[in-house]
């Protein structure tokens, strides 16, 4: 099946992050192996009907789609876009890639019943706009899959807090140090399923990270 590609433009083409991006696949294939793509797979288990990913980067989730009816994967980095683009054929459903940004989608409230963001609220420039942007292009009930790393607790956290300048500068955006389960919370999601872990590599205290599913809160 011909998978088609760029067909929900939103906003200017962005800078994106070259190096980031050449790297991202060499660096992260033995994450992958180890711990990554079977949680990718256990939590893509439970999306259904039409689904969204925001920031697909290069594609590494494509493989893992089962019972859907359709993907939009949107990744505004026209590096890792180029990339995502190869590898579009590995897919098992059919797959559109948009250029939008998670905090502006080009997409009608309501357009979809799955939303899966995979290491990417981390990097978003506005959190808490992107998660509302989510929470309104899901229809009522629809769900957030995600696995994300965060804030971690005590010291740590102000660790994280000192060396997110340069953990940005180096990898591609990222916030290490950000609330993200509160920030979902706070823009109407009840959180369903919740796991906390640190994955197995160096220096895994600095990145603890979280894996769930979040519904739409229902109006009372």
């Amino acid at each position: 099946m011909r998978r088609s590609r760029d067909n929900h433009e939103a906003g200017p083409t962005k800078r994106g992050h070259p190096i980031f991006a050449a790297l991202y696949d060499p660096i992260g294939a033995s994450m992958e192996r180890r711990w990554v793509g079977g949680r990718r797979r256990r939590l893509l288990a439970g999306a259904s009907g039409a689904v969204l990913e925001i920031g697909g980067g290069t594609g590494a989730n494509l493989p893992h789609y089962r019972d859907v009816d359709r993907v939009i994967v949107a990744e505004p980095d026209p590096f890792m876009r180029k990339r995502l683009g190869q590898k579009l054929e590995d897919a098992r459903v059919p797959v559109e890639v948009s250029t939008a940004g998670a905090e502006e989608l080009p997409f009608p409230d309501g357009s979809f019943d799955t939303v899966v963001s995979t290491l990417v609220l981390c990097t978003v420039p506005d959190q808490a706009s992107a998660l509302n942007e989510v929470r309104r292009v899901l229809r009522p009930g629809g769900r957030l899959l995600f696995i994300e790393h965060v804030r971690a607790a005590g010291s740590t956290a102000r660790w994280q807090d000192r060396i997110e300048p340069l953990w940005g500068r180096l990898l591609g955006g990222c916030h290490p140090n950000r609330d993200t389960v509160a920030a979902i919370k706070e823009a109407g999601f009840e959180i369903e399923t919740f796991e906390s872990f640190c994955p197995p590599v160096p220096l895994s205290s600095l990145t603890p990270h979280v894996q769930g599913s979040a519904a739409v809160r229902l109006a009372a």
